[in-house]
């Protein structure tokens, strides 16, 4: 059964955008990179890898999937990008786009849930990697098996929140963890 693990970047409070789904203000500097480079190069958009050191033939160790919301594809879209993450297997959860705009990009349209599912019953593959947003997440809660959250050393106070919507209550334990030369922290948490 493969994994789906909610990866994902957020302030100290919580929130992964401000409340117009701006993150661009989160300090993703030299390190994050070098972390993100070294360890989850997958969930780097396949226009900026090469930019920041992700070579050709970099091993994926973690991710063949991925699957976020529509708020979270829209910033490559408003940019003539239709697939930025075209070396993963690309889900996007949306009412609204009704055609895919590439090829290789497949639009859920019906219950997340149960395409999620379908996806974890997979007999090969790698991880699915939930990249956002806060009211998928908050949906799919049930099927999170981890937890990835790089936390950025801000305060928001207000914004979009990591997760959303009704769910209960749900245990987890972490992993391991980073903290990272500028104050970001990468930690890892499981199901329990």
């Amino acid at each position: 059964m493969r994994k789906l693990t909610y990866f994902v970047g957020a302030s100290l409070d919580g929130f992964i955008a401000d409340k117009d789904g701006n993150f661009d203000f989160f300090p993703v500097g030299e390190d994050v990179l070098a972390h993100l480079v070294s360890e989850y190069p997958e969930t780097l958009p396949a226009h900026v890898a090469p930019h920041v050191g992700v070579a050709p033939d970099a091993e994926f160790r973690h991710f063949d999937t991925i699957v976020m919301g529509r708020a979270t594809y829209d910033p490559a879209l408003r940019e003539g990008i239709t697939n930025p993450y075209s070396h993963l297997r690309t889900y996007v959860v949306t009412t609204s786009i009704t055609d895919s705009p590439d090829p290789e990009v497949t639009l859920i349209a019906g219950d997340p849930v149960a395409k999620v599912r379908a996806l974890k019953a997979e007999s090969t593959g790698k991880g699915i990697w939930l990249a956002g947003g806060g009211r998928l997440a908050g949906s799919l809660m049930a099927e999170i098996d981890e937890l990835v959250i790089k936390t950025y050393p801000i305060l928001m106070g207000t914004g979009i929140p990591m997760l959303s919507g009704g769910f209960e209550v749900t245990a987890f334990t972490r992993t391991g963890g980073t903290v990272l030369r500028h104050g970001a922290s990468v930690a890892t948490y499981r199901r329990t």
